[in-house]
């Protein structure tokens, strides 16, 4: 029976080749009717007599990019359609579908750049459906070639031709391009183009020892020989960066070479995403020990563009590939910015005329026996929408603002939630202009206007100011209260899905009472929560100072331990007179419950960080480091009050010092003491019927020993991680928004 249909596709849906697969199974199945793109997706008509296989197949036969939120069905009496099946122009309105990430290049435009008969051999820009940029290269919807940074390159005969071509896989691929109609490659030193090959050029300067610039997708990297220890120590001197672990790019082969990969991260490495993923490291391999020293795990990304991969084939071994930005600043993305601010680390520059829409950084992930783990959301998984859970279908659109550190911004609409790439410490004056530039960009580009704001409950918050700033109703939301929501809201947690015990454990939020929390077993759900148990407050000895100084925070939770003498042992040559005047009198000594100054406190102690970190967690990063391998370690015990005290994990850790046992196994048992003392309090809410899951969340849960000891301490209980989301900042505004839309469904105490 002759059937005919409007079927409305929503999704990620555009920019990947989707038109055209509907076309061919239109084709293949005798129907007749049309298919277009418009901002709330794709929308199809069509009739014949194979309806049902078609719907089917429109639902499992999708193009590798393509993801399907919803397919509408209705059923038409009649319709004005045409003989065969057509693709049709783009419809504009308002904006409701979603954009394409960034793909890591496919096989076949792989095969191509490799193949010498190749029409697109050697071309650093090929790409096709089912790869190449999308995001970075957008304007505006709907995704058309007019609307991306490629309108300025008219396409050449042959590429018209491969666009135009329903057969052809570069069928309305907008960024379609060859050597002799798109962008170009070329080598510049101290500001000249130099002539030749520029991949060439650009190898015998990394063989030569250069540190390079080279323009990517989302921005500039600075690249150098990774087993070179004078480029990488030229490169960490340059950047003033002398401990955080450098990225690095490589093939397969070269990955395995210096790191163990299971085949779900190979998956990871391989995926359309094109992550740094984290690695254990293993045995010997042939980097530089300055790519990250002291540090048992690498970042390792594969090449993602075809630039990169021929880099990679021609230079053949692993490069660093770190952030193009001077310390503090976003990534550089223009030509010019890079000669002005990257030539006082880059000898070379590997440059192009495609422009970059905007500014992403490369994603980073690690999985873990507990699933994967999202460090920073970024390119090649933003844009990205979450649905919201259910009992929030009706939620007015909210725009949440997000916390200081790791800012970014979430947009809700249509029973979703986008939240924004990563945008860096808005403490730095050029990343808060290029969080309000990306404000303004996601709400142009997804027609968003928001009916209410949700901001973090802390004044000071430069996006709290914006926030408040905007005219329309506010609310104020707890942080670590944003932290609980945002982790169940990536479950799917109904609202009304019951309360649920979460262990919130991170640096410092504002919590009700007026302090900084940071060590917290939170009650509650979306709408209110209640503080269960916290680690006992310690000062933050010069407020920000604390932040970078490990020693303060020994300093203070020895001498509240009884314990003086150990921290004048310790630290001999710290100010510990002044620091202790200005805790006894309260001056820029803001109590806090922070786990993320405990990590700090005990690697002070134990001797395994400098006085002054150079990079956020580096004394966290090490204590687990050491702690890496030493399962099974034996908690101290500390008590079962509501507030956990800390005097005694201080005394048996120094006790522990003076008997010789080995700073590994003290390490160990600090990680197990903190997971024991939380999860003996959060089983108790669920043994008493209070709570009905566990939340883990919290950036000291990107932590694998303290998650290990942690799920293992809670073995059998309904436990809830972060695996599409950070557990650190990058989720906050995911978790304000949602707080907010409860809060006005159903007006709650928020705090207790």
């Amino acid at each position: 029976m002759t059937q005919i249909c409007r079927i409305r596709v929503k999704g990620q849906v555009q920019g990947v080749g989707f038109r055209p697969f509907v076309w061919v199974l239109a084709r293949k199945l005798g129907l007749n009717g049309w298919v277009l793109n418009d901002a709330s997706g794709v929308l199809i008509e069509a009739q014949g007599t194979e309806m049902p296989a078609f719907l089917t197949a429109l639902r499992s036969d999708v193009p590798p990019l393509a993801r399907i939120d919803a397919l509408e069905v209705e059923t038409l009496q009649g319709a004005d359609l045409p003989d065969g099946f057509e693709i049709r122009a783009s419809a504009g309105g308002a904006v409701r579908t979603r954009v394409t990430p960034d793909a890591a290049t496919c096989p076949a435009c792989l095969a191509e750049i490799r193949d010498p008969q190749a029409r697109r051999f050697g071309y650093a820009f090929t790409n096709c459906t089912h790869c190449g940029p999308r995001f970075s290269i957008l304007r505006q919807l709907p995704y058309d070639r007019a609307q991306t940074t490629m309108a300025g390159f008219a396409m050449c005969r042959a590429c018209a031709a491969d666009y135009n071509d329903p057969a052809d896989r570069r069928f309305h691929a907008q960024p379609i391009a060859c050597a002799d109609c798109g962008p170009q490659l070329w080598f510049e030193r101290d500001g000249n183009r130099i002539d030749g090959d520029a991949i060439a050029l650009a190898v015998a300067a990394l063989q030569a020892g250069d540190i390079l610039a080279i323009k990517g997708l989302g921005g500039f990297h600075l690249a150098c020989d990774a087993r070179s220890g004078t480029a990488v120590g030229q490169l960490r001197a340059r950047k003033h960066r002398p401990a955080k672990p450098f990225a690095l790019m490589g093939t397969l082969d070269m990955i395995a070479a210096s790191c163990t990969i299971t085949p779900t991260q190979r998956a990871r490495l391989q995926d359309a995403a094109a992550p740094i993923v984290v690695l254990d490291r293993q045995g010997h391999d042939h980097l530089a020990a300055a790519v990250a020293p002291g540090i048992p795990t690498l970042g390792w990304m594969l090449p993602y563009t075809p630039l990169h991969h021929l880099l990679m084939d021609a230079f053949n071994a692993p490069l660093v590939m770190t952030s193009g930005n001077l310390s503090g600043e976003p990534q550089v993305i223009t030509n010019a910015d890079a000669r002005a601010k990257l030539a006082q680390f880059a000898d070379g520059f590997v440059m192009h005329d495609r422009d970059i829409a905007r500014r992403l950084d490369d994603s980073v992930e690690r999985d873990t026996a507990y699933g994967p783990m999202i460090l920073r959301h970024a390119r090649g998984r933003a844009p990205d929408t979450c649905p919201l859970p259910p009992g929030f279908e009706d939620a007015p659109q909210v725009l949440a603002m997000g916390g200081q550190m790791k800012g970014a911004f979430c947009m809700t609409r249509d029973g979703q939630a986008l939240l924004s790439h990563h945008l860096g410490d808005l403490d730095d004056a050029l990343t808060w202009d290029e969080y309000e530039t990306a404000l303004a960009d996601y709400s142009a580009l997804f027609d968003h206007q928001p009916q209410h704001i949700a901001v973090d409950a802390h004044e000071g918050f430069r996006a709290t100011q914006a926030g408040r700033a905007m005219g329309l109703g506010v609310t104020r939301v707890y942080h670590h209260h944003a932290h609980l929501a945002a982790c169940l809201g990536e479950h799917g947690w109904p609202r009304d899905g019951g309360k649920v015990a979460a262990i919130v454990l991170d640096g410092l939020g504002l919590g009700p009472d007026g302090t900084l929390w940071g060590g917290e077993l939170l009650l509650g759900d979306y709408a209110g929560f209640e503080r269960a148990a916290w680690l006992q407050p310690a000062p933050l000895a010069g407020g920000d100072a604390a932040q970078r100084e490990p020693w303060r925070n020994a300093l203070v939770r020895l001498d509240a331990a009884g314990l003086a003498h150990m921290a004048d042992t310790l630290f001999p040559d710290a100010p510990r007179k002044l620091v202790r005047q200005a805790c006894a009198s309260g001056l820029n000594a803001p109590l806090s419950s922070s786990a993320g100054r405990l990590f700090d406190a005990v690697a002070a102690i134990l001797g395994i960080c400098p006085p002054r970190q150079s990079h956020e967690a580096q004394a966290a990063m090490a204590l687990e480091a050491l702690a890496n391998g030493h399962e099974g370690a034996k908690p101290y015990a500390v008590g079962d009050t509501p507030e956990i005290p800390m005097a005694p994990l201080f005394a048996g850790i120094c006790a522990d010092l003076e008997a010789g046992i080995a700073k590994a196994q003290i390490a160990a048992r600090f990680h197990a003491t903190l997971a024991d003392c939380f999860a003996t309090r959060a089983r108790g809410l669920l043994d008493d019927g209070h709570a009905t899951a566990v939340v883990l969340t919290g950036g000291c849960f990107q932590n694998v020993v303290l998650l290990d000891y942690m799920s293992r301490a809670l073995h059998g209980v309904h436990l809830l991680t972060h695996q599409r989301l950070p557990a650190n900042d990058g989720s906050l505004a995911f978790g304000q928004a949602l707080v907010a839309s409860a809060c006005l469904k159903t007006p709650r105490p928020m705090g207790p």
